[in-house]
């Protein structure tokens, strides 16, 4: 295992080259994000290996553009109920905010309605689905942006083959171009422009899960303290506990 500091191209190179080209030559597969210095990076170190983006960076663009549009509907939420405040307080009323069938208020069901955007509706509670069945009906592009977000998710979890992925991502390409949301245009931009490292996902199905959740235990683990100052024993300590 390597660790490097940053994510620049050269000095990443220069200690990557230093393996010899024959170990190089070895490494047939690498998962990575969708930044071009790390596709430059494997293109010049690993230059046999097939490069995947990792499937959890295409759906995380996805899932920020659902809660992009729900916080914008919490703000506007905000800004309502303040004015209603104003407006009673002018009257030398007592502002009671008007709640829906689950007793949330309109900003209320716009916070809380958070993670259940995150979440496949089989995995939703019971106040969970209650509260989307709310939350849809007073925001059908809410509903749109979910269903878009799990389409996707979809496409990832029972694509047999790439021929069938392609298919369906150049169908979900066009649902997300009807819909007319900026957010979602750009996702359906990206996904053009990287294709082909996308699709190569469906070949062994292979993900950055492992990388990605031994880097989260490294950031919980420095959060412990407050920092490194130390590198040199951090890194010997990260080694000991999970090497």
């Amino acid at each position: 295992m390597a660790i490097f500091s940053g994510t620049k191209v050269e000095p990443i190179v220069e200690q990557l080259l230093k393996i010899s080209a024959k170990k190089r030559a070895k490494v047939r597969e690498i998962t990575l994000d969708m930044a071009n210095s790390m596709k430059t990076i494997a293109k010049k170190c690993f230059p046999k290996a097939i490069q995947v983006t990792d499937r959890f960076h295409v759906q995380k663009l996805a899932l920020e553009a659902l809660q992009d549009i729900r916080i914008k509907h919490r703000w506007d939420a905000i800004d309502l109920e303040n004015e209603q405040i104003k407006q009673a307080r002018s009257g030398n009323k007592t502002y009671v905010p008007q709640e829906f069938s689950n007793g949330d208020s309109r900003k209320q069901l716009l916070a809380r309605s958070r993670y259940l955007l995150y979440k496949d509706p089989s995995n939703w509670t019971e106040n969970q689905y209650s509260r989307s069945k709310i939350l849809f009906d007073q925001y059908p592009d809410l509903k749109i942006a979910f269903d878009l977000t799990q389409g996707l998710r979809n496409i990832f979890n029972t694509a047999k083959t790439i021929e069938v992925a392609y298919t369906r991502l150049a169908q979900w390409y066009k649902n997300a171009e009807n819909t007319g949301f900026r957010a979602f245009n750009t996702i359906a931009n990206t996904i053009t422009l990287n294709y082909r490292s996308i699709l190569n996902y469906f070949t062994n199905r292979s993900t950055n899960a492992s990388a990605e959740s031994f880097n989260a235990k490294i950031k919980a683990f420095r959060a412990q303290f407050r920092g490194v100052k130390n590198v040199e024993f951090f890194l010997y300590r990260l080694i000991t506990i999970y090497a």
